[in-house]
Protein backbone atom coordinates (compact mmCIF):
# COMPACT_ATOMS: atom_id res chain seq x y z
CA UNK A 1 0.00 0.00 0.00
CA UNK A 2 1.36 3.24 -1.14
CA UNK A 3 2.35 5.98 1.98
CA UNK A 4 0.06 9.18 1.41
CA UNK A 5 1.76 11.70 0.61
CA UNK A 6 1.63 15.56 1.59
CA UNK A 7 2.78 18.37 -0.67
CA UNK A 8 5.98 19.72 -0.02
CA UNK A 9 6.28 23.94 0.51
CA UNK A 10 8.27 25.98 -2.01
CA UNK A 11 12.07 26.42 -1.60
CA UNK A 12 11.42 29.72 0.27
CA UNK A 13 9.65 28.37 2.83
CA UNK A 14 11.43 25.57 3.52
CA UNK A 15 14.91 27.91 3.90
CA UNK A 16 12.50 29.67 6.43
CA UNK A 17 10.88 27.14 8.46
CA UNK A 18 11.88 26.16 11.94
CA UNK A 19 11.23 22.66 13.35
CA UNK A 20 13.67 22.78 16.40
CA UNK A 21 12.49 25.85 18.19
CA UNK A 22 15.42 25.37 20.88
CA UNK A 23 17.64 26.41 18.45
CA UNK A 24 16.27 30.01 18.87
CA UNK A 25 16.57 30.35 22.93
CA UNK A 26 14.31 29.47 25.44
CA UNK A 27 13.43 33.06 25.91
CA UNK A 28 12.16 33.21 22.13
CA UNK A 29 10.38 29.69 22.68
CA UNK A 30 8.49 31.66 25.61
CA UNK A 31 7.22 34.27 23.31
CA UNK A 32 6.26 31.92 20.88
CA UNK A 33 4.48 29.71 23.39
CA UNK A 34 2.53 32.90 24.68
CA UNK A 35 1.36 33.75 21.04
CA UNK A 36 0.07 30.73 20.68
CA UNK A 37 -1.62 31.02 23.79
CA UNK A 38 -3.31 34.19 22.72
CA UNK A 39 -4.46 33.22 19.47
CA UNK A 40 -6.39 30.72 21.38
CA UNK A 41 -7.82 31.96 23.73
CA UNK A 42 -10.17 34.83 21.97
CA UNK A 43 -12.20 31.95 20.89
CA UNK A 44 -11.62 29.64 23.90
CA UNK A 45 -12.89 31.63 25.78
CA UNK A 46 -15.76 32.75 23.72
CA UNK A 47 -17.52 29.41 24.17
CA UNK A 48 -17.50 29.46 28.02
CA UNK A 49 -18.59 33.29 27.59
CA UNK A 50 -21.40 31.87 25.44
CA UNK A 51 -22.37 28.71 27.21
CA UNK A 52 -22.44 29.61 30.91
CA UNK A 53 -19.70 27.27 31.55
CA UNK A 54 -16.30 28.27 33.81
CA UNK A 55 -13.62 30.34 32.13
CA UNK A 56 -10.90 28.68 34.49
CA UNK A 57 -11.84 25.58 33.83
CA UNK A 58 -11.81 25.86 29.92
CA UNK A 59 -8.28 27.01 30.26
CA UNK A 60 -7.23 24.09 32.46
CA UNK A 61 -8.84 21.60 30.29
CA UNK A 62 -7.52 23.30 26.96
CA UNK A 63 -4.10 23.01 28.67
CA UNK A 64 -4.21 19.37 29.92
CA UNK A 65 -5.99 17.68 26.80
CA UNK A 66 -3.40 19.73 24.32
CA UNK A 67 -0.65 18.13 26.35
CA UNK A 68 -2.76 14.46 26.48
CA UNK A 69 -2.87 14.80 22.87
CA UNK A 70 0.60 15.94 22.03
CA UNK A 71 1.19 12.78 24.40
CA UNK A 72 -0.75 10.55 22.73
CA UNK A 73 0.60 11.44 19.34
CA UNK A 74 4.35 11.01 19.83
CA UNK A 75 4.76 14.36 20.57
CA UNK A 76 5.05 15.47 16.34
CA UNK A 77 1.84 17.75 15.93
CA UNK A 78 1.78 20.95 16.68
CA UNK A 79 -1.88 21.02 17.24
CA UNK A 80 -3.69 22.92 20.18
CA UNK A 81 -6.36 22.22 21.62
CA UNK A 82 -9.13 24.70 22.54
CA UNK A 83 -12.94 25.21 23.13
CA UNK A 84 -15.01 23.50 20.13
CA UNK A 85 -17.79 25.99 18.33
CA UNK A 86 -19.33 22.95 17.11
CA UNK A 87 -21.04 21.86 20.27
CA UNK A 88 -22.54 25.30 21.26
CA UNK A 89 -25.68 24.68 19.48
CA UNK A 90 -26.19 21.42 21.43
CA UNK A 91 -25.61 23.46 24.80
CA UNK A 92 -28.05 25.44 23.96
CA UNK A 93 -30.54 23.01 23.45
CA UNK A 94 -29.93 21.13 26.72
CA UNK A 95 -29.61 24.38 28.71
CA UNK A 96 -30.35 28.01 26.95
CA UNK A 97 -29.96 30.23 29.11
CA UNK A 98 -26.27 28.54 30.76
CA UNK A 99 -28.27 27.38 33.52
CA UNK A 100 -26.28 26.11 36.43
CA UNK A 101 -27.95 23.34 37.14
CA UNK A 102 -28.51 22.15 33.33
CA UNK A 103 -25.32 22.54 32.25
CA UNK A 104 -23.65 19.14 33.31
CA UNK A 105 -26.11 16.97 31.85
CA UNK A 106 -25.09 19.09 28.09
CA UNK A 107 -21.31 17.75 28.83
CA UNK A 108 -22.87 14.85 29.75
CA UNK A 109 -23.90 14.40 25.84
CA UNK A 110 -20.51 15.78 25.08
CA UNK A 111 -18.47 13.46 26.85
CA UNK A 112 -20.74 10.23 24.97
CA UNK A 113 -20.03 12.43 22.12
CA UNK A 114 -16.04 11.76 22.80
CA UNK A 115 -16.66 8.67 22.77
CA UNK A 116 -17.35 8.17 19.01
CA UNK A 117 -13.67 9.33 18.31
CA UNK A 118 -11.90 6.20 19.63
CA UNK A 119 -14.51 4.16 17.02
CA UNK A 120 -12.91 5.94 14.25
CA UNK A 121 -9.93 5.82 15.76
CA UNK A 122 -9.83 1.90 15.57
CA UNK A 123 -10.88 2.19 12.11
CA UNK A 124 -7.89 4.06 10.93
CA UNK A 125 -5.67 1.67 13.24
CA UNK A 126 -7.19 -1.73 11.76
CA UNK A 127 -7.66 -0.60 8.08
CA UNK A 128 -4.96 1.86 7.82
CA UNK A 129 -5.07 5.57 7.38
CA UNK A 130 -4.33 4.95 3.14
CA UNK A 131 -8.01 3.01 3.02
CA UNK A 132 -9.63 4.93 5.36
CA UNK A 133 -8.72 8.38 3.83
CA UNK A 134 -10.06 7.45 0.47
CA UNK A 135 -13.34 8.99 2.26
CA UNK A 136 -11.49 11.95 2.65
CA UNK A 137 -9.53 12.76 -0.04
CA UNK A 138 -8.22 16.34 -0.19
CA UNK A 139 -11.22 17.15 -2.77
CA UNK A 140 -13.06 16.18 0.67
CA UNK A 141 -10.98 18.07 3.26
CA UNK A 142 -9.77 20.78 1.51
CA UNK A 143 -13.42 22.66 0.80
CA UNK A 144 -14.50 21.92 4.77
CA UNK A 145 -11.10 23.59 6.09
CA UNK A 146 -12.48 26.46 3.41
CA UNK A 147 -15.63 26.24 5.28
CA UNK A 148 -13.99 26.46 8.69
CA UNK A 149 -12.43 29.25 8.28
CA UNK A 150 -15.44 31.29 6.37
CA UNK A 151 -18.53 29.77 9.02
CA UNK A 152 -16.02 31.41 11.81
CA UNK A 153 -15.92 34.88 9.35
CA UNK A 154 -18.85 36.17 10.40
CA UNK A 155 -18.01 35.74 14.19
CA UNK A 156 -14.80 38.31 13.79
CA UNK A 157 -16.24 40.54 11.53
CA UNK A 158 -19.10 41.07 14.42
CA UNK A 159 -16.53 41.63 16.81
CA UNK A 160 -14.82 43.67 14.63
CA UNK A 161 -18.11 45.66 14.29
CA UNK A 162 -18.10 46.78 17.94
CA UNK A 163 -15.45 49.15 17.20
CA UNK A 164 -13.30 48.63 13.54
CA UNK A 165 -10.53 51.54 14.70
CA UNK A 166 -9.41 48.86 17.97
CA UNK A 167 -9.93 45.83 14.88
CA UNK A 168 -7.76 47.64 11.89
CA UNK A 169 -5.02 48.28 14.72
CA UNK A 170 -4.78 44.80 15.61
CA UNK A 171 -5.15 43.94 11.42
CA UNK A 172 -2.77 46.23 10.52
CA UNK A 173 -0.27 45.29 13.25
CA UNK A 174 -0.05 42.11 12.54
CA UNK A 175 0.78 42.35 8.78
CA UNK A 176 3.36 44.90 9.33
CA UNK A 177 4.80 43.21 11.53
CA UNK A 178 4.87 40.25 9.86
CA UNK A 179 5.56 41.64 6.34
CA UNK A 180 7.99 44.37 7.55
CA UNK A 181 8.75 43.37 11.12
CA UNK A 182 12.89 42.82 11.86
CA UNK A 183 14.00 39.69 13.97
CA UNK A 184 11.35 38.68 17.04
CA UNK A 185 8.65 41.18 15.95
CA UNK A 186 8.54 39.51 12.59
CA UNK A 187 7.71 36.13 14.33
CA UNK A 188 5.29 37.15 16.95
CA UNK A 189 2.75 39.07 14.64
CA UNK A 190 -0.35 37.56 16.76
CA UNK A 191 1.08 38.19 19.91
CA UNK A 192 1.78 42.37 18.99
CA UNK A 193 -1.33 42.86 17.30
CA UNK A 194 -3.06 41.67 20.62
CA UNK A 195 -0.85 43.52 22.84
CA UNK A 196 -0.85 46.74 20.35
CA UNK A 197 -4.64 46.66 19.92
CA UNK A 198 -5.58 45.96 23.88
CA UNK A 199 -3.44 48.97 24.89
CA UNK A 200 -5.34 51.19 21.95
CA UNK A 201 -8.75 50.32 23.33
CA UNK A 202 -7.93 50.69 26.96
CA UNK A 203 -6.87 54.48 26.06
CA UNK A 204 -9.74 55.27 24.33
CA UNK A 205 -11.91 53.80 27.13
CA UNK A 206 -13.21 50.34 25.95
CA UNK A 207 -11.89 48.45 28.43
CA UNK A 208 -13.86 48.11 31.83
CA UNK A 209 -11.02 46.86 34.25
CA UNK A 210 -13.36 46.54 37.80
CA UNK A 211 -13.36 42.48 36.98
CA UNK A 212 -9.88 42.78 37.33
CA UNK A 213 -9.46 44.66 40.61
CA UNK A 214 -12.13 42.55 42.13
CA UNK A 215 -11.07 38.87 41.03
CA UNK A 216 -8.66 37.23 43.46
CA UNK A 217 -5.27 36.19 42.62
CA UNK A 218 -5.44 32.35 43.22
CA UNK A 219 -8.53 30.10 43.04
CA UNK A 220 -9.30 26.36 41.75
CA UNK A 221 -10.46 26.78 37.99
CA UNK A 222 -12.94 23.69 39.06
CA UNK A 223 -16.14 23.19 41.02
CA UNK A 224 -17.55 19.62 42.03
CA UNK A 225 -21.12 20.92 41.82
CA UNK A 226 -20.58 22.17 37.96
CA UNK A 227 -19.59 18.47 37.11
CA UNK A 228 -20.82 15.19 35.61
CA UNK A 229 -19.21 13.37 38.69
CA UNK A 230 -21.59 16.13 40.64
CA UNK A 231 -24.93 15.34 38.58
CA UNK A 232 -24.46 11.66 39.75
CA UNK A 233 -23.65 12.20 43.19
CA UNK A 234 -26.20 14.96 43.66
CA UNK A 235 -29.47 12.64 44.28
CA UNK A 236 -31.36 14.67 41.85
CA UNK A 237 -30.32 13.68 38.20
CA UNK A 238 -32.60 13.83 36.03
CA UNK A 239 -32.38 9.95 33.46
CA UNK A 240 -34.80 11.38 30.69
CA UNK A 241 -33.16 14.42 30.48
CA UNK A 242 -29.63 13.13 30.43
CA UNK A 243 -31.02 10.61 27.89
CA UNK A 244 -32.29 13.61 25.80
CA UNK A 245 -28.95 15.08 25.81
CA UNK A 246 -27.23 12.77 24.59
CA UNK A 247 -28.90 11.64 21.73
CA UNK A 248 -28.75 15.76 20.98
CA UNK A 249 -25.49 15.94 21.35
CA UNK A 250 -23.97 13.11 20.19
CA UNK A 251 -24.60 13.58 16.20
CA UNK A 252 -22.39 16.45 16.17
CA UNK A 253 -19.21 14.33 17.09
CA UNK A 254 -19.74 13.77 13.43
CA UNK A 255 -18.91 17.34 12.42
CA UNK A 256 -16.11 17.59 14.35
CA UNK A 257 -14.42 14.65 13.73
CA UNK A 258 -14.32 15.36 10.07
CA UNK A 259 -13.54 19.11 10.64
CA UNK A 260 -10.19 17.27 12.84
CA UNK A 261 -9.38 15.54 10.04
CA UNK A 262 -9.51 18.57 7.88
CA UNK A 263 -7.63 20.27 10.71
CA UNK A 264 -4.62 17.60 10.50
CA UNK A 265 -4.68 18.19 6.96
CA UNK A 266 -4.21 21.60 7.19
CA UNK A 267 -1.51 21.31 9.67
CA UNK A 268 0.34 18.81 7.74
CA UNK A 269 0.50 20.68 4.57
CA UNK A 270 1.33 23.69 6.72
CA UNK A 271 4.39 22.02 8.02
CA UNK A 272 5.04 19.77 5.09
CA UNK A 273 5.29 16.80 7.25
CA UNK A 274 2.83 13.87 6.67
CA UNK A 275 0.99 13.55 10.06
CA UNK A 276 -2.00 11.61 8.84
CA UNK A 277 0.92 8.83 8.25
CA UNK A 278 3.13 9.43 11.29
CA UNK A 279 2.08 9.68 14.10
CA UNK A 280 -1.47 8.78 12.64
CA UNK A 281 -4.99 9.84 12.84
CA UNK A 282 -6.05 6.94 14.80
CA UNK A 283 -3.55 8.71 17.66
CA UNK A 284 -4.81 12.39 16.65
CA UNK A 285 -8.31 11.07 17.37
CA UNK A 286 -7.34 9.18 20.10
CA UNK A 287 -6.15 12.52 21.75
CA UNK A 288 -8.81 14.60 20.61
CA UNK A 289 -11.65 12.62 21.90
CA UNK A 290 -10.18 11.77 25.20
CA UNK A 291 -8.91 15.23 25.73
CA UNK A 292 -12.99 15.83 24.82
CA UNK A 293 -14.31 13.77 27.57
CA UNK A 294 -11.97 14.25 29.93
CA UNK A 295 -12.73 18.04 29.75
CA UNK A 296 -16.51 17.56 29.37
CA UNK A 297 -16.62 15.04 32.64
CA UNK A 298 -15.27 18.55 34.40
CA UNK A 299 -17.77 20.80 33.45
CA UNK A 300 -15.55 22.67 30.62
CA UNK A 301 -16.48 22.48 26.96
CA UNK A 302 -15.28 20.22 24.22
CA UNK A 303 -11.90 20.36 22.68
CA UNK A 304 -10.50 20.48 19.21
CA UNK A 305 -7.72 21.16 17.34
CA UNK A 306 -7.61 24.86 16.80
CA UNK A 307 -7.01 26.57 13.28
CA UNK A 308 -6.67 29.59 15.08
CA UNK A 309 -2.93 28.14 15.88
CA UNK A 310 -2.57 26.71 12.41
CA UNK A 311 -2.78 30.06 11.32
CA UNK A 312 -0.08 31.01 13.57
CA UNK A 313 2.24 27.82 12.60
CA UNK A 314 1.40 29.01 8.49
CA UNK A 315 2.46 33.09 9.77
CA UNK A 316 5.85 32.32 11.72
CA UNK A 317 6.71 29.26 10.26
CA UNK A 318 7.98 27.93 13.94
CA UNK A 319 6.26 24.07 13.74
CA UNK A 320 7.53 22.97 16.79
CA UNK A 321 5.31 20.98 18.45
CA UNK A 322 7.18 22.23 22.46
CA UNK A 323 6.17 25.69 21.32
CA UNK A 324 2.63 24.57 21.99
CA UNK A 325 2.87 22.52 24.71
CA UNK A 326 4.53 25.79 26.38
CA UNK A 327 1.20 27.50 25.38
CA UNK A 328 -0.31 24.56 27.05
CA UNK A 329 1.36 25.06 30.25
CA UNK A 330 0.78 28.58 30.20
CA UNK A 331 -2.92 28.20 29.93
CA UNK A 332 -3.02 25.50 32.97
CA UNK A 333 -1.03 27.65 35.27
CA UNK A 334 -3.59 30.68 34.85
CA UNK A 335 -6.35 28.59 34.74
CA UNK A 336 -5.46 29.27 38.42
CA UNK A 337 -5.67 32.75 38.43
CA UNK A 338 -9.14 33.84 38.50
CA UNK A 339 -7.14 37.64 37.64
CA UNK A 340 -5.84 36.59 34.61
CA UNK A 341 -9.11 35.17 33.55
CA UNK A 342 -10.90 38.71 34.16
CA UNK A 343 -7.96 40.45 32.21
CA UNK A 344 -9.30 38.00 29.70
CA UNK A 345 -12.55 39.02 30.17
CA UNK A 346 -12.17 42.11 30.06
CA UNK A 347 -10.52 42.40 26.52
CA UNK A 348 -12.85 43.93 23.85
CA UNK A 349 -14.58 41.97 21.04
CA UNK A 350 -13.19 44.58 18.88
CA UNK A 351 -9.36 43.10 19.89
CA UNK A 352 -10.54 39.74 19.41
CA UNK A 353 -12.07 40.61 16.17
CA UNK A 354 -8.80 42.29 14.39
CA UNK A 355 -6.77 39.07 15.38
CA UNK A 356 -9.68 36.31 14.52
CA UNK A 357 -9.96 38.34 10.89
CA UNK A 358 -6.58 37.23 10.35
CA UNK A 359 -6.56 33.80 11.28
CA UNK A 360 -9.91 32.77 9.87
CA UNK A 361 -8.67 33.58 6.69
CA UNK A 362 -5.60 31.90 6.94
CA UNK A 363 -7.96 28.86 8.07
CA UNK A 364 -9.82 28.96 4.48
CA UNK A 365 -6.35 29.81 2.59
CA UNK A 366 -4.90 26.91 4.02
CA UNK A 367 -7.46 24.59 2.54
CA UNK A 368 -7.32 26.54 -0.76
CA UNK A 369 -3.51 25.73 -0.71
CA UNK A 370 -4.90 22.26 0.01
CA UNK A 371 -6.42 21.51 -3.03
CA UNK A 372 -3.82 23.29 -4.87
CA UNK A 373 -0.96 21.36 -4.06
CA UNK A 374 -2.87 18.34 -4.22
CA UNK A 375 -3.47 18.86 -7.86
CA UNK A 376 -7.21 18.49 -7.63
CA UNK A 377 -8.80 18.54 -10.95
CA UNK A 378 -11.68 20.55 -11.35
CA UNK A 379 -12.29 20.13 -15.02
CA UNK A 380 -14.07 16.81 -13.66
CA UNK A 381 -17.34 17.23 -12.92
CA UNK A 382 -17.27 14.80 -9.77
CA UNK A 383 -15.36 16.89 -8.11
CA UNK A 384 -16.84 20.06 -8.63
CA UNK A 385 -20.07 18.78 -7.75
CA UNK A 386 -18.51 17.52 -4.29
CA UNK A 387 -16.49 20.98 -3.56
CA UNK A 388 -19.87 22.52 -4.25
CA UNK A 389 -22.17 20.79 -2.56
CA UNK A 390 -19.63 20.89 0.84
CA UNK A 391 -19.80 24.51 0.09
CA UNK A 392 -23.00 25.53 0.05
CA UNK A 393 -24.47 23.36 2.57
CA UNK A 394 -22.03 23.91 5.15
CA UNK A 395 -22.41 27.91 4.66
CA UNK A 396 -25.96 27.93 3.42
CA UNK A 397 -26.70 26.30 6.52
CA UNK A 398 -24.50 27.80 8.67
CA UNK A 399 -25.96 31.56 7.58
CA UNK A 400 -29.57 30.29 7.45
CA UNK A 401 -32.27 31.61 9.90
CA UNK A 402 -31.48 28.98 12.14
CA UNK A 403 -28.31 27.90 11.46
CA UNK A 404 -28.73 24.40 11.37
CA UNK A 405 -31.03 21.41 10.35
CA UNK A 406 -33.19 20.84 12.75
CA UNK A 407 -35.09 17.39 13.13
CA UNK A 408 -37.99 16.30 15.39
CA UNK A 409 -37.43 13.21 17.15
CA UNK A 410 -40.47 12.36 19.69
CA UNK A 411 -40.24 14.67 22.54
CA UNK A 412 -36.31 15.89 21.70
CA UNK A 413 -34.86 17.95 18.28
CA UNK A 414 -31.53 16.82 16.98
CA UNK A 415 -29.68 19.97 15.44
CA UNK A 416 -27.55 19.31 12.47
CA UNK A 417 -24.82 22.21 11.59
CA UNK A 418 -23.73 22.95 8.40
CA UNK A 419 -20.76 21.73 8.33
CA UNK A 420 -22.02 18.35 9.27
CA UNK A 421 -24.24 17.60 6.76
CA UNK A 422 -22.54 19.11 3.72
CA UNK A 423 -19.32 17.11 5.15
CA UNK A 424 -21.38 14.03 5.20
CA UNK A 425 -22.97 14.84 2.16
CA UNK A 426 -19.66 15.31 0.70
CA UNK A 427 -18.04 12.29 1.90
CA UNK A 428 -20.88 9.95 0.05
CA UNK A 429 -21.20 11.88 -3.33
CA UNK A 430 -17.15 11.00 -3.27
CA UNK A 431 -17.64 7.13 -2.66
CA UNK A 432 -20.94 6.75 -4.67
CA UNK A 433 -19.92 9.27 -7.96
CA UNK A 434 -17.28 7.30 -10.13
CA UNK A 435 -13.71 8.77 -10.72
CA UNK A 436 -13.68 8.65 -14.19
CA UNK A 437 -16.51 11.14 -14.90
CA UNK A 438 -16.03 13.69 -17.82
CA UNK A 439 -14.36 17.12 -17.66
CA UNK A 440 -16.87 20.01 -17.52
CA UNK A 441 -15.68 21.01 -21.16
CA UNK A 442 -15.34 18.97 -23.85
CA UNK A 443 -13.06 18.67 -26.01
CA UNK A 444 -13.11 20.90 -28.77
CA UNK A 445 -12.40 19.42 -32.67
CA UNK A 446 -10.60 23.20 -33.47
CA UNK A 447 -8.72 23.44 -30.32
CA UNK A 448 -5.26 21.06 -29.99
CA UNK A 449 -5.15 19.50 -26.07
CA UNK A 450 -1.74 18.38 -24.40
CA UNK A 451 -2.06 14.74 -23.47
CA UNK A 452 -2.81 13.55 -19.94
CA UNK A 453 -0.51 14.15 -17.35
CA UNK A 454 1.40 11.41 -16.87
CA UNK A 455 -0.15 9.48 -13.50
CA UNK A 456 1.61 9.72 -9.98
CA UNK A 457 0.65 7.78 -7.26
CA UNK A 458 1.21 10.54 -4.75
CA UNK A 459 -1.83 12.91 -6.04
CA UNK A 460 -4.57 9.96 -6.21
CA UNK A 461 -6.09 9.57 -2.96
CA UNK A 462 -7.65 6.15 -3.98
CA UNK A 463 -4.00 4.27 -4.38
CA UNK A 464 -3.33 1.66 -2.49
Amino acid sequence: MAEMQVPTMGAKDQADAVYDARTLGKPRMILFGLQHMFAMFGATILVPVLTGLSVQATLLFAGLGTLLFHFLAKGKVPAFLGSSFAFIAGYAAIAPNGEAELLPYACLGVACAGLLYPLLALLFKVFGANRVMRYFPPVVTGPIVICIGLILASSAVTNCQTNWLVAVIAILTIIICNVWGRGMIKIIPILMGVIVSYVCAALLGEVDFSGVVSAPWIGLPVMWDNTVFGLFTSGTMDSGLAITAIITIMPIALATMIEHIGDISAISSTCNRNYIAEPGLHRTLLGDGLATILASLFGAPANTTYGENTGVLALTKVFDPRVVRIAAIFAIVFSFCPKFAAVIGAMPASVIGGVSLILYGMISAVGVRNLIENKVDFTATRNILIAAVILVLSIGIAYSELGAIVIPAGDITISLSGLAIGSLIGIILNIVLPSDTAPVTPPSDTMPLEGPAPYDPKYDPNAK
